[in-house]
């Protein structure tokens, strides 16, 4: 009786489907609705736990340096303008392309995942501003309050390529750029961005932004610092997937 029960239930579900999303788009539509939330859902999600673990990172990065470094390693100006820039990059977010695996069952709202990923993913910028710190400190004798914006302007450029190259780290569970690219509109935004970042401190408003010119030699140590982060991201990533999942 139970069979039967459920065989007519799911008759009635399919009947009054038909008739509301009408006969020939049904289902068609239904899943292309369910596609557009799931996506949607999935870039939000992504959008938040980037943000939230990017500036989690900023924060221990700038409590850390205050407590050694004798003048402030960022002003006020530069951290504005560094998260203008990266808010900037992320309006194309909503676009992206996202992996099939990630759509192909409902995704759920969980706060605490979103904590968790930003305790372990944030640290890992900061270790990275830290080794910058010590580069600008005692590589380019950045060491004093009169030579405090050459610091800054190279702290000022690290974080903000960081920041922007997490997002493809930390879209999706693959490998990025090998397995799983970003969508187009994506990539050029990010490309723009980190140009832009690199130019202004060389730029016209450079003394406007109390930033300075980097000596050529910081440009042979931006790639090391770069790819290092990325791997070590992407070796975090790994971990973090075989313990917690990923969503």
């Amino acid at each position: 009786m139970k069979f039967w029960q459920r065989l007519f239930t799911a008759f009635l579900q399919r009947f009054h489907l038909m008739r509301f999303f009408g006969r020939n788009r049904s289902f068609k539509e239904l899943h292309q609705s369910s596609y557009a939330r799931r996506r949607t859902f999935a870039n939000m999600l992504k959008y938040i736990k980037m943000t939230a673990s990017s500036n989690f990172g900023n924060v221990f990065s700038v409590l850390i340096a205050s407590a050694f470094i004798p003048f402030l390693p960022m002003l006020p100006i530069h951290l504005l303008i560094q998260n203008l820039l990266y808010d900037v990059s992320q309006i194309v977010i909503p676009f992206d392309n996202v992996d099939e695996e990630l759509i192909a069952k409902p995704q759920r709202w969980q706060p605490e995942e979103v904590g968790r990923f930003m305790v372990v993913f944030g640290p890992i910028s900061s270790i990275f501003d830290m080794i910058t710190f010590g580069l600008m400190w005692f590589v380019f004798s950045a060491n004093t309050p009169e030579h405090q914006t050459l610091f800054q302007s190279g702290w000022f450029v690290v974080g903000l390529l960081t920041q922007t190259l997490i997002v493809h780290m930390i879209r999706t569970a693959q490998i990025p750029f090998i397995q799983s690219r970003a969508a187009t509109p994506l990539l050029i935004m990010t490309a723009v961005i980190m140009c832009i970042g690199i130019f202004l401190p060389m730029g016209p408003l450079a003394s406007y932004l109390k930033l300075q010119a980097l000596p050529l030699s910081y440009f042979l140590y931006l790639p090391l610092i770069l790819g290092a982060y990325m791997c070590v991201t992407q070796w975090v990533k790994k971990i973090y997937i075989r313990r917690y999942g990923w969503q």
